[in-house]
């Protein structure tokens, strides 16, 4: 950890057909060797199948999975007396969707469709409905975190 002053957080400018920080912010993450361009692609196609398969916004239904998968907790290693316990804590709201959006991403990109946009559209509706690979990940996090309730007196 740093010991100097405090990181300056960057401001992410908002995306131009939705015009939200959160769509930019996952398209900064989508992104591969500094291709945004093709990044962008890849998610608005991806939109645009989705609003062809569910009728409704693509932009609505990639955020209620983004909320969907959020993590409440989740555990962290801490080393006391030669043991290594796995400790509950609390996720940070940044991180939370941090987490969120690698997890959409990664398995995403583990489907077996034709396309990226294919893989990320189908992920994305799956976990809007609360099922599919991701929303398994946060599922076994937070049972994770459960399991080593008895851990969490060990928190910093």
């Amino acid at each position: 950890m740093s010991r100097r002053k405090k990181s300056v957080k960057r401001v992410i400018l908002p995306d131009s057909r939705y015009d939200s920080q959160t769509v930019s912010k996952f398209i900064n993450v989508l992104m591969y060797q500094g291709e945004k361009a093709t990044a962008e692609r890849i998610f608005y196609g991806a939109m645009d199948l989705v609003e062809s398969r569910t009728s409704q916004p693509g932009v609505n239904v990639f955020k209620q999975a983004l909320t969907n998968l959020k993590p409440v907790v989740e555990v962290k290693s801490r080393r006391v007396g030669g043991a290594t316990y796995q400790v509950p804590v609390e996720v940070r709201p940044e991180r939370r969707t941090a987490l969120a959006m690698r997890w959409l991403i990664s398995y995403s990109r583990e489907r077996n469709e034709k396309s990226m946009a294919d893989k990320l559209a189908a992920e994305v509706i799956s976990a809007s409905k609360g099922e599919g690979n991701a929303i398994k990940k946060k599922e076994d996090t937070h049972r994770m975190a459960e399991a080593n309730k008895a851990f969490a007196h060990y928190r910093w």
